[in-house]
């Protein structure tokens, strides 16, 4: 999808905006075959805005998924199977590029949305925030569930389009098409920045 604005329509307030990043981490961005980004591509994007956020002193907040010992997973009855492949040692590990961001918020979450089940909510409300911009992997999992959360909590919400992506573009551009219209604005990374000012 590269439906751009010619300006970023609109701003956001710093105090009242926090940027939320999905699932950036080892065993996830650097899956081959994303699309329509790379892992690489959606992580520089998600870099910089985690750059620009912390300039202007806003929130930042980076979500994974992880499980304490496995028996806390969802384990629903399924039409098909999924692989059962063994989960390699630091597939949970945020991504080096964002792992020593200051003063960042982590959230882990154990299905693939990041407000049930943690504090991600109360930690939003706590500073007043009312605007969340989204990115992250993959968009039409845990992006688009946290996406949908997060509207049934009365956010705002912009999404950062190339700074996400899916297993297929298929995917990718049926959420930022037809979801995310309808309950956020799209921008591209390079808008979101220049919203913040």
């Amino acid at each position: 999808m590269k439906e751009t604005h010619a300006k970023a329509e609109g701003s956001l307030n710093a105090g009242k905006t926090a940027l939320v990043v999905i699932d950036l981490q080892e065993g996830i961005a650097f899956r081959p075959g994303l699309a329509p980004y790379s892992g690489e591509q959606v992580i520089e994007k998600a870099a910089g805005l985690v750059d620009a956020f912390t300039e202007v002193g806003a929130f930042v907040v980076l979500v994974r998924v992880s499980f304490a010992d496995g028996k806390d997973m969802l384990r629903p009855n399924l039409d098909v199977e999924l692989p059962n492949t063994p989960t390699p040692v630091g597939w949970n590990s945020i991504v080096p590029a964002l792992a020593n961001a200051k003063n960042t918020h982590l959230v882990t979450k154990r299905q693939w949305g990041a407000f049930y089940g943690t504090d991600l909510d109360l930690q939003l409300r706590r500073r007043g925030i009312d605007t969340i911009v989204l990115c992250g992997i993959s968009t039409s999992i845990g992006v688009d569930t946290t996406a949908r959360d997060a509207y049934q909590h009365g956010y705002q919400l912009v999404f950062a389009e190339d700074a996400m992506t899916a297993s297929t573009r298929e995917e990718h551009d049926y959420v930022c098409k037809t979801i995310f219209p309808r309950i956020g604005r799209i921008r591209t990374s390079e808008e979101v920045a220049l919203m913040l000012g």
